[in-house]
C-alpha cells in the first residue's frame, strides 16, 4: 500500500508527505516517477504559488497526460490541495487566464480588491490565515470533523464550481462563498492546508487514507 505525493515541482510535498505519515502506516512517497504514481493506491496533488507556474510544470515534467488519465480512470482515491484543488477546474483568471484540467467544470476567480468585513473593516488579499468550513455536502473525508471546523488558508483566487454536488465545502470571506472543498467520485480536493490545518487537517488526511470510494 503506498500513498504517491506527486512531484511536479510546486507545492509543500514534504510537509504533505511528513502530515500523512503521521496518520499512517502506509508507505508515502514523493515522487515523479510515472511507473511509481500508476503503482500507489493513493494519490496527492498538491499545488503552491501561481497556477500558470503549476500547470506549466506539470507539462514541463510530462506528468500533465498522466495526471489526465488517473483523473479519468478515477480508480483509486486522489486527494487535491491549493492549487492542487484550483487545478482540477475547467479555467482560472490567474495570470490573464489559465486553461486548467477541465475535472470538474467551474471557474477559479481573484476575491474582489474592496472586500469589508460585517464591522466594514477592509478585508486582506490574499486570505491568510484560519477560517470556519461549512460542510455543504455529507461526505466520509468529513467524518469526525465538527461543522465550522477551522482550517488553515493561504489564497488570493478561489473556486467556484458549476455543479452544487461537486461542493462539499464552502468558507465565507467577505462576500464572497468560495468552494474550499470539491469533488466527484474518487477525488476530493481542499483549498486549505490540511497539513498544516491541526487536528482538523490531520483527522481529513486519516479519513483520506481510510476511504475506499
Amino acid at each position: 500500500m503506498t500513498i504517491a505525493v506527486i512531484d511536479y515541482g510546486m507545492g509543500n510535498l514534504h510537509s504533505v508527505a511528513k502530515a500523512l505519515e503521521h496518520v499512517t502506516h502506509e508507505n508515502v512517497i514523493v515522487t515523479r516517477d510515472a511507473r511509481r504514481i500508476r503503482g500507489a493506491t493513493r494519490l496527492v496533488l498538491p499545488g503552491q504559488g501561481a497556477i500558470r507556474d503549476c500547470m506549466g510544470e506539470l507539462e514541463r515534467t510530462e506528468l500533465r497526460g498522466l495526471v489526465e488519465e488517473l483523473l479519468a480512470q478515477q480508480a483509486k482515491p486522489l486527494l487535491g490541495i491549493c492549487v492542487g484543488q484550483q487545478m482540477l477546474l475547467d479555467h482560472s483568471e490567474e495570470n490573464n487566464g489559465i486553461h486548467c484540467l477541465g475535472f470538474l467544470h467551474g471557474e477559479v476567480k481573484r476575491f474582489p480588491t474592496d472586500m469589508r468585513d460585517d464591522l466594514g473593516q477592509r478585508l486582506k488579499v490574499p486570505h491568510m490565515g484560519w477560517n470556519l468550513v461549512r460542510q455543504h455536502h455529507d461526505h466520509p473525508l468529513w467524518a469526525g470533523i465538527d461543522q465550522d471546523e477551522h482550517f488553515y488558508f493561504v489564497h488570493s483566487y478561489y473556486a467556484e464550481a458549476r455543479d452544487d454536488a461537486a461542493v462539499f465545502g464552502t468558507t465565507d470571506y467577505g462576500r464572497v462563498s468560495a468552494h474550499v472543498a470539491i469533488g466527484r467520485d474518487a477525488t476530493f480536493a481542499v483549498q486549505f492546508h490540511p497539513e498544516k490545518s491541526s487536528r482538523a487537517g490531520l483527522r481529513l488526511l486519516e479519513n483520506f487514507v481510510q476511504w475506499n470510494p
